[in-house]
């Protein structure tokens, strides 16, 4: 019982530091160490050899969802991932003995977020089919992540930009611009293989940039060349590349045995 008291007062520390406007990060920080120490006296992850009581579940359930928002806005983005591996145990292992968190969908639709804008897709996917069918049709905040990934499939890239001002809570800006970024790497890349030069104020219109300075600012990320005539160049200029010889012969070679196999089928 002593042990669930002072896990009890450090997190009603936490909660009230927490809730300040500003908060103190770096001693939410400090209070979310102690805490993680505090909780190993609770059996706060059950196994099959131990059970936990109800009150104990909440009590480490609410920190772990304070430790994923704190994550945020630490720009921590290896603790929050750690948060919310622990967080999905009380989310789906749970959910029967516990009432449901005002927070699960909201962090559930963020670890979604997450994965997009780390590319990792395949993840994306897998964590999605853990949500029932009704959530991912309805809930806000699962609809915002799984849109933006459609938009990724489909290159709508223009539509992802739009995103960005119409998030479902403040904490997703983290990752949008981070996902934002990915976006304008992949349209540079798209750049430089579709021209030889490009106007900065095309380059501005197609990365979504504001201004001459950010897409300068860009240009020195990528090593593009920025010329006096006020066109980036991606490589050489035209008249100093070799233009390769095409294959005539071979490609004849090709087309003729693709005839006969295909002949030899039908």
């Amino acid at each position: 019982m002593a042990g669930l008291q002072d896990v009890l007062s450090k997190v009603q520390l936490l909660k009230q530091e927490w809730g300040k406007a500003p908060c103190n990060l770096k001693k939410c920080g400090e209070l979310l160490t102690q805490l993680k120490v505090a909780l190993t006296t609770l059996t706060f992850l059950p196994t099959k050899d131990a059970t936990a009581s109800e009150k104990e579940l909440l009590i480490a359930r609410e920190v772990l969802e304070i430790g994923a928002q704190w994550s945020i806005a630490s720009e921590d983005i290896p603790s929050f991932e750690r948060y919310m591996a622990q967080l999905k145990s009380y989310y789906f292992d749970y959910k029967s003995g516990l009432p449901e968190s005002p927070y699960k969908y909201q962090l559930l639709g963020l670890n979604l977020l997450f994965l997009l804008s780390q590319n990792r897709v395949a993840e994306f996917h897998t964590e999605l089919e853990l949500l029932p069918v009704e959530c991912i049709q309805t809930n806000i905040y699962i609809r915002h992540p799984l849109s933006l990934e459609q938009c990724l499939m489909e290159g709508s890239y223009n539509k992802i930009f739009l995103a960005k001002g119409n998030v479902p809570a403040a904490s997703y800006n983290f990752f949008i611009d981070i996902l934002l970024n990915t976006v304008r790497d992949e349209i540079g890349a798209c750049m430089e293989n579709a021209y030889d030069k490009i106007s900065i104020k095309d380059a501005a219109r197609m990365l979504n940039l504001n201004t001459e300075k950010e897409v300068l600012q860009f240009c020195t990320k990528k090593k593009w060349n920025v010329a006096k005539d006020g066109y980036l160049y991606f490589g050489e200029p035209a008249e100093k590349k070799i233009e390769e010889p095409i294959p005539s012969a071979e490609l004849v070679t090709l087309a003729i045995d693709y005839a006969r196999e295909l002949e030899m089928i039908v």
